[in-house]
């Protein structure tokens, strides 16, 4: 079990790369400037199929790509609904006349390849906003029978699936998504962020001095702004805004992994309390 308000990682976006007690420090970004974690192998971590499945039953953006298929607006691509059914695969809501309908329709007994792209922005403002994509692809169906009036559910199997977010870039295999669930804060995660960022900035704050050594100076002048940028079972994850647009991501695990906000809730109270100590 975890002390409360542990800190598994720190990811680093500024020139420093000396190490800090109770934090692993790292220069690695990706490619979009996020900072990225080190030191996992003893983090407690939702699996990249677990990261996956969240995105899809998250309500971030989606859009739906068809190779060829010539559209003349970008909301044509983007689903009204999406789903996973038990195999894994997704069901994806479009009006019956659109584009990505016609084309699945059309297609008959052809396959039709196509892919749902999926883009996190974090709820809360902060630099380098993008905490992910998603990329699902496979043969697309139209499946008759399964909207209301004016609708079409098109059927995407899922063949390949691929995550590239504030834990890594990782490949997700057809089964381990189907037999992944979603985490259990995900329908919750935008508010609770933005209610932390609005209504507990101060004790926000505070988490800094979890940080050992980087800490040392903490005194609230120079105290860097503290932003909740993500939101899983197993804790939170933090963006520590420095002068001059410098940044990096503290982890604070919970004690135990949270079912449901009352256990969050708990969880929350005592990382509060192992910062004002």
């Amino acid at each position: 079990m975890s002390r409360p308000g542990n800190t598994t990682d720190v990811t680093d976006n500024t020139d420093s790369g000396s190490a800090h007690e109770g934090a692993a420090t790292t220069e690695g970004r990706s490619d979009r400037g996020q900072p990225r974690p080190s030191g996992l192998e003893n983090t407690r971590m939702p699996s990249a199929a677990e990261r996956t499945r969240t995105l899809v039953q998250s309500t971030c953006s989606a859009a739906l790509v068809v190779p060829g298929l010539d559209v003349t607006s970008a909301d044509h691509l983007l689903p009204s609904s999406r789903s996973v059914g038990p195999d894994g695969g997704l069901f994806l809501e479009f009006p019956a006349g659109s584009p990505a309908v016609r084309a699945a329709t059309r297609a008959e007994g052809d396959e039709l390849n196509a892919v749902l792209e999926l883009t996190d922005v974090a709820p809360v403002s902060v630099p380098h906003r993008v905490r992910g994509r998603a990329w699902i692809s496979g043969r697309l169906t139209a499946v008759p029978g399964m909207a209301g009036p004016g609708r079409m559910m098109l059927r995407l199997e899922t063949a390949e699936a691929f995550v590239d977010d504030l834990w890594g870039a990782q490949d997700v295999e057809p089964e381990a998504f189907r037999d992944a669930a979603p985490d259990p804060l995900v329908v919750h995660e935008a508010e609770l962020l933005q209610h932390l960022h609005a209504a507990h900035g101060e004790r926000m704050g505070m988490l800094h001095a979890l940080l050992g050594e980087r800490a040392a100076c903490d005194c609230p002048a120079h105290r860097p702004s503290a932003v909740p940028v993500a939101l899983d079972r197993f804790g939170l994850r933090v963006r520590f805004v420095e002068g001059q647009g410098s940044c990096f991501d503290a982890r604070f695990e919970f004690p135990e992994p949270v079912r449901d906000v009352v256990g969050l809730r708990r969880a929350m109270y005592t990382l509060f309390e192992a910062a004002s100590c």
